[in-house]
């Protein structure tokens, strides 16, 4: 369950060995440093705390910013924990770069989809709407239609689809394939679509 963390920055296509044109995601992935490294003997599971960009410091709250001071590294913007199982060949303040993953290999990625807002019940959930579009019908054309009975249970059942915030969301896409790797770029192409908006925080996992 290693991985590395990116910033998702748009779609594109290349062409293959075969000559076919193939949609492909572009990632800029790390380098990431080491902020902190989890050992069975102290926290009780291995693992490593990488942190990806830069933030001002007037934007972290005091203890993660003495963390960063203690480790005499700069704020990043984002922290994730990966689980590496070889933590011990890593120490604060080492790169996670691009090189984890290879051309050809299957990763995991996860984001935050993107945020809609809050949508209706047609846009939501799917719903065809209710009534006919002439006669009289106008004000009920995306409503939702009956949520529930009258004198029992007298209440509306919890897990109702109805109108509310939709998107943004953690989401984790499996089986997405590496196709190209530019490491001195820190740029991966993932074949296919990846969940969140361009320039939104990712994370790249090995299975």
């Amino acid at each position: 369950m290693a991985g590395i963390i990116g910033k998702k920055i748009g779609m594109s296509s290349i062409f293959n060995a075969n000559g076919e044109i193939v949609s492909v995601t572009v990632i800029q992935a790390g380098p990431c440093k080491v902020v902190t490294v989890r050992t069975k003997d102290k926290d009780g599971y291995e693992a490593l705390q990488l942190g990806f960009g830069v933030k001002k410091e007037k934007n972290i709250n005091k203890p993660v910013l003495g963390q960063y001071k203690k480790s005499n590294l700069t704020p990043s913007a984002i922290l994730k924990e990966f689980d590496f199982s070889n933590t011990g060949e890593f120490k604060v303040g080492d790169e996670i770069k691009v090189d984890l993953f290879k051309e050809g290999e299957k990763i995991k990625v996860r984001a935050k989809s993107k945020g809609k807002g809050f949508q209706g019940v047609m846009k939501r959930h799917g719903f065809g709407g209710v009534g006919g579009t002439t006669h009289g019908q106008s004000d009920r054309l995306r409503a939702p239609g009956s949520i529930g009975s009258s004198s029992y249970p007298s209440r509306v059942f919890k897990g109702m689809k109805m109108a509310g915030r939709m998107g943004y969301e953690n989401v984790t896409v499996s089986n997405l394939k590496v196709v190209k790797i530019i490491p001195e770029e820190n740029i991966v192409l993932v074949q296919g679509a990846v969940p969140g908006a361009n320039n939104s925080y990712v994370e790249l996992i090995k299975k």
